[in-house]
């Protein structure tokens, strides 16, 4: 073309980026910036911002928006609604969430889709809280959200467990009208599934009349992520029998779950089906059968398919990572971090958490504390999962201080937070922090679970308060509705036969619902040879040798405690 006019500009740029093409795009908009004669318009920014976002080129957005606010500043041209959301999209995508605020606050109208560019943008980057936030202003400005915004917002409110917040937000979508929207549905269902409302996720998903792939992977994680295992599997046949074709999602959705089952086998046939159909391709599910494998202890597989797999990206990276850290291969988890930064790719917090394990030792305790410099640098401590390992971490070398010091630090604390530095108490003897903690957990609102109260029946067990430890056992029944596992039998039992209450331990044993654990019976078996109680020692052992006649450790046991009592011819027999 002798001449090209900025129609001919933005057509060529718009279709390399409608094709995938963002790079030659790019070029093509600097080709047209350097050649002068056509002037960009508001047809040429929001494709060129697009193709910014697509690559994370975030040097390069903001030489755009140089380019755009030299046209506005004259003042003959008006700032273009669609342009300034096309920056704040590019903006947040590329983790610029500080610019992205700045160029949305300085609208002067905004419209629906300022308000749905600036909220997903804000879903990309993980500020959770800030996503209810911004919706509850942009419903206060008198904006009617629509099926996009729901399905943008419900999934934050999963995110940080609020649940009450999303069930309002499922009645404002009814009110608006956009409830029986296939996309905000499965919005509801993910909400629902990682606030722990299993029921009300499947009654949702039931309801459902054309259940669509994204429903279905929904459901399937869900359960996987409430540790409903089987269900998940059975979802997963249920949805092939109903002649849903499975994604890449769905594949990498069912690994944990055939991981967590040691379903070996089915794993392998999920990644040859993937390998069939093509699937194979997509990074998250590379990265899923990568943690299958590694998770399966064999990391050698991983190993071969990470090698052979052709674009290796930051989500790979890290599940190559936490692999070798898995299966406590050190060296190797170390090499491949080095071998991550040649890349230029930054370690991120699921970096940083998978590897702080491995420095949970004294002896490595200044490679930990590099890692920990490493995260405060690139603002890494301020993610919940980081603070919690690095606290882990102190913990496990014996440095409570700092690992209280980080406490006081957090902007956020969890179940998790509350969980590690409560164990690390109790077992270090500080029974008493361990119950102030506690008691600042209720007082935060975060309900705690099964190992708070394993932590802190074993805090009661090792001071000998039996009364304290009796009432937060009767607490974690009756307040907060958790069934107990063996853990909590084995503190109970524990709790009692240290003080030498065998008779009630015996009691507590004999009056459980359920035929109480091997482990259980062996901590009382243990506990009568401490206080020489050949009777209960007795009843013990005749309940584990009926349902493990054959173990060893227990006839040895019992053996001895015939010999502290000098009954040569039963231990003989025995």
């Amino acid at each position: 073309m002798p001449r090209r006019n900025s129609f001919a500009w933005n057509a060529v740029i718009k279709g390399l980026v409608d094709a995938g093409r963002f790079s030659e795009a790019l070029e093509r908009y600097w080709d047209m910036v350097s050649d002068g004669s056509v002037a960009a318009d508001h047809f040429t920014y929001p494709p060129v911002l697009k193709a910014c976002a697509a690559l994370g080129a975030v040097e390069q957005g903001r030489m755009v928006r140089e380019n755009i606010e030299t046209e506005i500043a004259p003042g003959n041209v008006a700032p273009n609604v669609f342009v300034q959301c096309g920056l704040v999209d590019m903006f947040a995508k590329c983790g610029s969430l500080g610019e992205a605020r700045s160029v949305f606050e300085s609208m002067g109208v905004r419209d629906l889709a300022a308000w749905t560019a600036m909220i997903g943008g804000t879903v990309h980057g993980g500020d959770w809280f800030e996503v209810i936030n911004l919706f509850n202003r942009m419903r206060s400005e008198g904006f009617m959200p629509d099926s996009a915004i729901f399905a943008t917002v419900i999934p934050a409110c999963g995110r940080v467990k609020e649940l009450k917040t999303g069930m309002a937000l499922q009645g404002c979508a009814v009110r608006c009208g956009v409830s029986d929207d296939i996309c905000v549905c499965n919005a509801l269902v993910d909400m629902y599934c990682k606030c722990a409302s299993l029921d009300m996720a499947a009654s949702l998903f039931w309801s459902i009349d054309y259940k669509d792939v994204v429903s279905w992977s929904t459901i399937i994680a869900g359960h996987s992520l409430n540790g409903m295992y089987h269900s998940s599997v059975n979802l997963f046949t249920e949805m092939l029998s109903s002649g849903v074709k499975p994604n890449s999602t769905t594949m990498a959705t069912i690994l944990p779950s055939l991981s967590e089952l040691k379903l070996f086998r089915y794993g392998k046939e999920i990644h040859c089906f993937s390998v069939r159909n093509g699937l194979d391709h997509s990074e998250f599910l590379v990265s899923a059968l990568i943690d299958f494998y590694s998770k399966q202890g064999l990391i050698g597989e991983a190993e071969i398919l990470f090698e052979f797999t052709p674009k290796k990206d930051l989500v790979i990276w890290n599940s190559m990572v936490a692999g070798y850290a898995v299966n406590e291969e050190s060296d190797s988890a170390l090499h491949a971090l080095k071998a991550m930064q040649k890349l230029r790719l930054r370690p991120d917090h699921v970096t940083i958490v998978s590897v702080l394990p491995l420095y949970n030792q004294h002896s490595m305790l200044l490679q930990g504390k590099e890692l920990h410099a490493y995260a405060i640098r690139h603002n890494i401590t301020s993610v919940c999962s980081v603070s919690n390992a690095l606290i882990d971490m102190y913990c496990k070398c014996g440095c409570l201080e700092i690992a209280s010091k980080i406490f006081l630090m957090m902007t956020e604390h969890n179940t998790v937070t509350y969980n590690t530095l409560i164990s690390s108490f109790g077992k270090h003897g500080h029974d008493d922090q361990a119950f102030v903690l506690f008691d600042q957990m209720k007082r935060d609102g975060i309900f705690p679970d099964k190992v708070t109260f394993v932590a802190l029946l074993s805090c009661c067990s090792h001071a000998g308060l039996i009364d304290k430890g009796l009432h937060l056992y009767n607490s974690m029944l009756q307040d907060y509705k958790i069934s107990p596992d063996k853990e909590h039998y084995s503190c109970i039992v524990d709790l009692y036969s240290r003080s030498g209450k065998l008779d009630d331990a015996w009691s507590f044993i004999a009056n459980l619902r359920e035929v109480p654990e091997i482990d259980v019976l062996g901590c009382l078996l243990s506990a009568c040879r401490e206080h020489n109680r050949m009777d209960i020692a007795e009843l013990a052992a005749e309940r584990i040798f009926e349902q493990n006649p054959s173990d060893p450790g227990y006839h040895i046991l019992l053996s001895n405690i015939y010999a502290t009592r000098e009954c040569w011819d039963v231990v003989q027999c025995d």
